[in-house]
């Protein structure tokens, strides 16, 4: 793009000439850069994180979540089909956060019902033996 009125061979990079011979026409180097305002330049085509909604869908669905996060790949990926990149951009991302907010809600559901049965484990453990033996040392005559 050229300023208004100014043909391409007026606007020399700098003063002075470039090479050549005396009284010859100098040589001039021009760089063209293509600035593109408002429009984000994206390489890779926006993941739907379909095989996560899945295994969300079918392992850990907790508050039907997994479900939301299916619905969401889906639609991201039929609007990739389509070729409405924002649209599937926006739906994917959606999904990507209902699969992190439902993994992160079963992973700490599985490590308090983990800690929780090891603790009863330990104190049950813990009484019976105690129970055994206040009964071995305490032997009844009859």
């Amino acid at each position: 793009m050229h300023p208004q009125g100014y043909p391409t061979e007026a606007i020399p990079l700098q003063a002075g000439s470039f090479g050549g011979l005396p009284g010859q026409p100098g040589v001039v180097q021009h760089t063209a850069v293509n600035i593109t305002t408002g429009q984000r330049v994206i390489t890779e085509p926006p993941k739907d994180y379909i095989i996560w909604s899945l295994c969300c869908f079918f392992y850990s669905n907790p508050f039907c979540l997994g479900l939301a996060a299916l619905i969401n790949s889906i639609k991201a990926r039929d609007r990739k089909m389509v070729g409405d990149m924002d649209g599937a951009r926006s739906y994917g991302s959606t999904a990507r956060n209902l699969n992190i907010i439902a993994t992160i809600i079963v992973t700490t559901a599985i490590l308090i019902f983990i800690i929780t049965f090891s603790v009863i484990t330990a104190k049950a453990a813990s009484y019976y033996s105690h129970i055994n033996s206040y009964n071995f040392n305490h032997n009844y005559r009859y």
